[in-house]
């Protein structure tokens, strides 16, 4: 077959698709409102951070002279571009079409929307609080901590956290989409995957991070620490949809810690105030206060390798 051959198929291949993509409605996405913008979102969040820290992302030179400028221009960018997304997301949820349906609807979308930014914005110093506190938990938990400023710029946990805490605020407001679209792509970037429905508390410290789980209910008391690979899910995720607005996620109070590769699954499941999770356990029922639980040490085995050593190891 030559070039021109293959372009004269083109069209049986088209309608091959076309039927394709017709006969699997869970695949597409036709005739239907309009969905929010990922790379819009994601430009959000960026812009977001430089509000969360300024001086530290985006522009250089910032001091206490211009930076009510540099934020006022952020508000700015950022009130057109939130509104936009929310408002693509409530319309979403009421699987309005963008430009059918009716004009109350619309309305009442474009005001909740408004609501819903204003809301949002005014809730942000109270965030910049509570980021505060975990930059510095984590520059006093971590000896390899140089300052502030390193946990800041480089650690993924840090990151990871700020997002969840922006994302959980839109969780909470109702809006659909768009807090899953923020906390994924944070999983992206850090390997730390924290639903935004997941509550915080003060002080939360997430070492390394790579492999971390946190699931949608799992609620998290202050100065809680925990290490790379541990997961907080569920149990019986089989049964799938039938659990939605459960609690299905564990509890960690205060003080806790834990270690990596641990396992705590459950939405009874409470892990007491002060224990010490220890790495690789795997944790469905409650652990009482200031308790340590621990794996057994595994029992190591040797036995000679059959054949002669390499010619390098005899000599």
């Amino acid at each position: 077959m030559d070039n021109r051959a293959l372009k004269q198929r083109l069209p049986e291949i088209v309608d091959l698709l076309v039927r394709s993509v017709t006969a699997e409605p869970r695949l597409n996405h036709l005739n239907r409102v309009y969905l929010p913008s990922r790379d819009v979102i994601i430009e959000c969040i960026l812009r977001l951070r430089q509000l969360l820290f300024p001086g530290y992302f985006g522009k250089q030179g910032l001091t206490t002279e211009n930076v009510s400028y540099r934020i006022g221009e952020l508000v700015i960018e950022l009130t057109d571009m939130l509104y936009d997304q929310v408002r693509c997301c409530l319309r979403y949820k009421a699987q309005l079409p963008e430009c059918n349906g009716g004009v109350e609807e619309c309305e009442e979308c474009d005001r909740q929307a408004a609501e819903i930014v204003d809301t949002f914005f005014r809730r942000l110093p109270t965030l910049r609080e509570l980021l505060a506190a975990d930059v510095q938990a984590a520059f006093d938990t971590d000896p390899a901590a140089q300052s502030t400023d390193e946990t800041i710029f480089c650690y993924p946990g840090i990151f990871a956290i700020s997002v969840q805490r922006m994302a959980h605020e839109f969780y909470e407001m109702g809006v659909p989409l768009l807090p899953r679209i923020m906390t994924e792509y944070a999983h992206s970037e850090t390997g730390v995957d924290i639903h935004p429905g997941a509550k915080l508390g003060r002080s939360f410290f997430i070492d390394h991070g790579t492999g971390v789980v946190i699931g949608e209910t799992t609620e998290i008391g202050n100065n809680v620490k925990i290490y790379q690979g541990v997961t907080l899910g569920a149990l019986a995720p089989a049964v799938g949809q039938m659990l939605r607005g459960r609690k299905r996620h564990p509890t960690i109070e205060d003080d806790v810690t834990i270690y990596a590769g641990a396992t705590i699954l459950g939405g009874e499941t409470v892990i007491g105030r002060g224990a010490i999770i220890n790495g690789n356990v795997f944790i469905t029922s409650s652990v009482p206060p200031y308790t340590v639980v621990s794996m057994e040490s595994p029992k190591l085995t040797y036995r000679q390798r059959r054949g002669k050593p390499p010619a390098a190891q005899q000599s």
